[in-house]
């Protein structure tokens, strides 16, 4: 509708109403009222004032529309209205889907209240309709309305949001009061200065009011035009800028050093570091590298060193990772189908990956795996990965020597490069990247620094927040990174990192373990390695158990896995060669493929003559057994020790000497000989505590000429006085010992806490005995004994 004839259609309805009601309907409403002579829509909301609107309906029409003194109270609304408001008429009104109202309305004149009608279930009152008032002169109200239009005209010509149609209103609106209602209705004031021009009935007044209001509205458009040049003048020096940056890239161009894709390249690097919430630091030191290379010459060393780091910092994922959603019913299956028992490691994984799921925020604690070769410690570090939904990074840091392997080197050497933790992220692109330190047991200090001090910071949840690497040297957060660490023994690593660790040991198989495996596992991935149908021949169990405990005898699957390997080649030569085989390995097979077995028989794990007991001992690859000699030779009660022992094995061999010669109390007997004490393979170094009972029972089985009873093997430290005192690797030691036919253990009773941790399948065939003194130990393998000797 055009503005000329939406004036004339106000002032043709005004006229219609000669006779206004001395009741009407209120309207409350919100923000900023409507003035006199507009058309306008409404918006009701669902309520009480929709039937207001409907009654009115019934009738001429007419609503009261009055403004709300504060938009959200809980006040009753006919005590939150002004007194004055605006009398409109309803010209169409239309229904909402969600029960409110659209309306069109003309607003005619002001009214007042002068009382409350009815309250509930409509609010009506009783009103009256003042009337307007020059209140000074003709020539000052003409000063006032000339005033008027000549700020009205300067506010339309530096405000663009002013329509020609607007312009064109007050060009011919030629009456004060409306002319002054239309200004105030175009301006930005706020609710209280709107209703105080609503309120002046006085003409003169209320020109006066408008007018300062206008002042004030031209001043702020002044204020804002000259922000907006300053704005404009910064844009020109940018611009400015611009032009010279593309000159200088034309004439690099000219003299074919032109980089345009990899200068665009780095604009978006810096765009996206501004988009991401990353450290205002970072921003900085990449627009400073940007603007060095942009004016660095090609052909400089400085420019492939600026390079290369702009674009690892490129490659960087600076992005927060998203969420991942964990189900802990999809990780259990992945650890159950990957893995087979080790029931107790696959629970504390399934807690680790519930609190993460309750906390996706909580820093957790670095888990690291430690346990014998080949137990699938990487395999279950893979599998956390798949059941979190992140990708997967392995790095060994056995043998590393430099701190710069973890934390890079410093951008002044030649050939820097990033740690290799910063180049895992740059691989995998993503910040929740499950990271595996492989070995970490094997790290070693060099004089290059100390690797494992600067990886400290790395596994600290208080401090990788705010990780720096030497060659990228600005803050990256590896608080996302779950980090998984795996190692062969905890006893080589530095206890401050070991306290940012938990360990979590895992032990090794026994053989009805390993022919599980081997069936449900080991069978299919050997026969598709090799190319072979999984049905080109089959192994009974018994024959599976005799190739691991002939040909296969540690704690892991490794040499199992090589040794399988090594025969299904063997039947693939023939498949090739088109020769006959077997379709049914049985052991004589075993021997043509494999060769005679390096373990023949039990021959070094049965005591057969005095002077010799069998102990049980934890390696770096699992348990063992030790078959300890002693001899008497000449001398003068010395002793010898053979067979590479540590410091703490030499104790040990001491304290068993004295303990027995105390024991059997017989000095003669030691006056002209001495002992030779020997644990055979001799090519392997042996340190330890826990061989203190074997050493004891091997010697006193030699002083009183006695064969301990047959089957038994034994673990456990002694002490001076005959106290036996726990030991470590229990579970180790009753392993390797199933391995080997030995079916009586005696360990320490201190040590019971961690037997009754150790599944009932890994104990069955077994039997046990407790013992807290060596007289226990003499009478279970010396059952003929008659004691202590005087």
């Amino acid at each position: 509708m055009e503005t000329n004839e939406f004036w004339e259609n106000s002032t043709k309805l005004a006229r219609m109403e000669d006779s206004l009601p001395k009741q009407i309907f209120l309207l409350p409403i919100k923000v900023r009222p409507v003035f006199p002579g507009i058309i306008t829509p409404l918006i009701v909301p669902p309520g009480r004032f929709i039937q207001s609107i409907e009654e009115s309906s019934k009738g001429a029409g007419f609503l009261g529309l009055i403004l709300l003194k504060e938009d959200e109270s809980d006040l009753p609304s006919e005590d939150n209205i002004f007194q004055i408001g605006v009398v409109a008429r309803i010209l169409k009104k239309i229904n909402l889907p969600d029960g409110g109202m659209n309306i069109l309305v003309n607003t005619i004149q002001r009214f007042k209240i002068n009382s409350i009608h009815t309250k509930e279930p409509v609010l009506i009152a009783n009103v009256s309709y003042p009337e307007e008032e020059l209140g000074t002169s003709k020539n000052n109200i003409k000063a006032l309305m000339r005033t008027l239009l000549i700020l009205t005209k300067e506010l339309a010509q530096n405000n663009p949001l002013f329509t020609e149609d607007m312009k064109l209103t007050m060009m011919n609106v030629n009456e004060p009061a409306k002319m002054a209602d239309f200004v105030c209705s175009i301006l930005n004031l706020e609710k209280e200065e709107y209703q105080s021009v609503i309120e002046a009935v006085q003409i003169n007044d209320r020109l006066e009011k408008v007018l300062l209001f206008l002042k004030k509205e031209i001043e702020l458009v002044v204020l804002q035009k000259k922000i907006q040049e300053q704005i404009n003048d910064k844009i020109d020096n940018q611009q400015r800028q611009f032009f010279l940056r593309e000159q200088l890239k034309a004439i690099q161009q000219e003299l074919g050093a032109g980089e345009d894709k990899t200068e665009l390249k780095y604009e978006k690097l810096l765009e996206r570091l501004k988009s991401i919430p990353v450290a205002e630091e970072i921003i900085t030191e990449v627009d400073r590298e940007i603007d060095k290379f942009k004016n660095s010459d090609p052909i400089s060393s400085d420019y492939n060193v600026i390079r290369n780091y702009l674009d690892l910092v490129d490659s960087l994922p600076w992005e927060k990772p998203s969420e991942k959603d964990v189900n802990l019913i999809h990780a259990k299956k992945i650890l159950n189908r990957d893995h087979h028992k080790l029931e107790d490691v696959k629970e504390r994984i399934l807690e680790f990956l519930a609190v993460h799921k309750l906390n996706p925020k909580s820093k957790g604690s670095i888990l690291c795996l430690v346990g014998p070769p080949g137990v699938g410690k990487t395999s279950i570090a893979k599998s956390v990965a798949e059941a979190l939904g992140r990708k997967f990074f392995r790095f060994s840091v056995g043998g590393v020597r430099d701190e710069a392997e973890i934390k890079g080197h410093r951008r002044t050497y030649i050939g820097a490069m990033p740690g290799k933790l910063i180049n895992a992220l740059k691989i995998t692109k993503e910040r929740d990247t499950v990271i595996l330190l492989d070995e970490i047991d094997k790290m070693s200090q060099g004089y290059q620094g100390d690797p494992q001090s600067a990886l400290l910071e790395v596994l600290d949840p208080e401090q990788n927040s705010n990780f720096r690497d030497h060659y990228l040297d600005l803050p990256f957060d590896l608080s996302d990174v779950l980090f998984i660490a795996t190692a062969n023994t905890f006893e080589p690593i530095p206890r401050v990192l070991l306290d940012r660790m938990e360990v979590i040991q895992l032990s090794g198989y026994i053989t009805e373990e390993k022919v599980q495996i081997f069936q449900k596992y080991l069978w299919k991935k050997i026969f598709e390695k090799n190319g072979l149908n999984p049905d080109s021949f089959s192994m009974k169990k018994e024959t599976v158990a005799l190739l691991i405990n002939s040909y296969s005898r540690e704690s892991g699957l490794r040499g199992l896995e090589k040794t399988f390997d090594k025969l299904v080649r063997k039947i693939a030569l023939k498949q090739v060669l088109k020769e006959k085989y077997s379709k049914e390995i049985r052991e004589k097979d075993l021997v043509e493929y494999l060769g005679p077995p390096p373990f023949v028989d039990d021959r070094m794990t049965i005591p057969k003559v005095p002077g010799t007991a069998l102990g049980l001992a934890w390696t770096n690859a699992g348990g063992s057994t030790l078959l300890i000699e002693a001899v008497l030779i000449p001398g003068k009660g010395g002793l010898t020790l053979t067979g590479q022992m540590g410091k703490m094995m030499e104790e040990s061999a001491n304290i068993a000497l004295s303990f027995v010669k105390n024991y059997v109390n017989n000095d003669s007997l030691f006056e002209k000989k001495a002992i030779h004490l020997h644990v055979p393979d001799g090519a392997t170094p042996k340190d330890g505590p826990s061989a203190g009972i074997t050493m004891a029972t091997a010697l006193l089985s030699l002083v009183t000429d006695q064969v301990i009873a047959p089957g038994f093997g034994m673990t456990g430290e002694l002490t001076l006085t005959g106290e036996v005192l726990a030991i470590g690797g229990l579970r180790e030691k009753i392993v390797a010992a199933k391995r080997v036919g030995v079916k009586k253990i005696i360990f320490p009773k201190d040590n019971e806490k961690a037997f009754q941790e150790i599944p009932d399948y890994v104990k069955r065939g077994v039997t046990f005995y407790p013992v807290t003194r060596f007289e226990e130990v003499e009478k279970l393998v010396f059952p003929k004994s008659k004691g202590k000797k005087k």
